[in-house]
C-alpha cells in the first residue's frame, strides 16, 4: 500500500469528534469559530484575563502556520500541479486561482475549510481563557 493509499485509508476511517450539547462546549465551539474567522478576515484575536498579560493569535502568525503548513504539503510532494505557481502568477495579474489555493491547502471538511483548520488548531490552546476573559468582562 503506498503512502498515499495509507493517508486516504486513515482520512476514510476517521471518526468524527462526539457532539455534546453542554452549554461549556456550545460556548467553546462558537468562540472558536468566531476567533477563525476572524484570522480568516486577516485580523487578529486577542483577549485578556484579569491581572494577566494579554493573550491571542496574531494575523502574522496564522499567515506563518498557513506557509509552514503549504510549505510542508511542497516538501512532502502531496501537491502534484504547478498550483504555487499558477497562484503567484493569477494573483500578480489581479485575479488568485481558487483551484491552485485549494491544491495546495488540500481537502478538508471544515466549515471554514483547511484554513479554518489550521486556524483552531492556533487557537484551541487559548478557549478556555478567553471564556473566561470574556466572562470577566461581563461582570464589569
Amino acid at each position: 500500500m503506498t503512502p498515499l493509499q495509507l493517508a486516504q485509508l486513515k482520512l476514510e476511517r476517521r471518526v468524527p469528534p462526539p457532539v455534546s450539547d453542554t452549554p461549556e462546549d456550545a460556548a467553546r465551539a462558537d468562540w472558536l469559530y468566531n476567533a477563525a474567522e476572524e484570522l480568516l478576515r486577516g485580523g487578529s484575536v486577542s483577549f485578556q484575563r484579569r491581572m494577566r498579560p494579554a493573550q491571542g493569535v496574531a494575523a502574522e502568525e496564522f499567515a506563518l502556520a498557513v506557509d509552514e503548513y503549504v510549505n510542508n504539503r511542497l516538501a512532502d510532494s502531496e501537491v502534484h500541479t504547478p498550483a504555487l505557481g499558477w497562484l503567484l502568477i493569477t494573483t500578480a495579474l489581479g485575479n488568485a486561482d481558487k483551484t491552485a489555493v485549494a491544491e495546495l491547502l488540500g481537502r478538508s471538511d471544515h466549515p471554514l475549510g483547511k484554513l479554518g483548520e489550521i486556524a483552531e488548531m492556533l487557537l484551541e490552546p487559548l478557549v478556555d481563557d478567553a471564556l473566561v476573559a470574556k466572562a470577566e468582562d461581563d461582570e464589569l
